[in-house]
């Protein structure tokens, strides 16, 4: 329950991102904004760090530790960011996020159904298709004009 939670937070806060970054983007441009986010990230990131005590953990010995692909997925932040500013800016929070869930459900499903990146296989059900299904069905009806 508590990962939920977490989950249904971060939720809230990327709707508040995609919102924030759109208006950036509409003042400064998609690019520069991408930019400004990825950098403000970057120094968030690094006081947490340092403030978590875990600089050691950049040991090179300590990031071997990890497969080579573990670390792509920063390549992809600044896609997304621009994505979700540019797709919000032009749709709609609402439609842009519906599409958002929606992508992210389906790869999901596909990541936890064949155990990719390191996740624990968890085979599609019956049931859990009936689900997708329905959150499919009920993102058409919020993007129905």
């Amino acid at each position: 329950m508590y990962a939920t939670i977490i989950a249904a937070l971060s939720g809230v806060a990327m709707a508040f991102q995609g919102a924030v970054n759109a208006a950036a983007s509409s003042a400064i441009s998609l690019s520069v904004a991408t930019f400004i986010v990825m950098a403000a990230g970057t120094v968030v990131s690094a006081v947490y760090m340092t403030l978590s005590g875990t600089t050691g953990n950049l040991a090179l010995r300590n990031l071997a530790k990890a497969p080579w692909w573990a670390y792509t997925g920063g390549l992809v932040g600044p896609a997304i960011t621009a994505a979700v500013a540019h797709a919000i800016e032009r749709a709609g929070a609402v439609n842009a996020t519906t599409g958002i869930i929606l992508g992210q459900l389906g790869f999901a499903a596909v990541i936890d159904h064949l155990g990719w990146f390191g996740a624990e296989p968890i085979r599609f059900s019956p049931i859990k298709i009936a689900g997708i299904i329905l959150i499919a069905v009920g993102g058409r009806i919020l993007l129905a004009k």
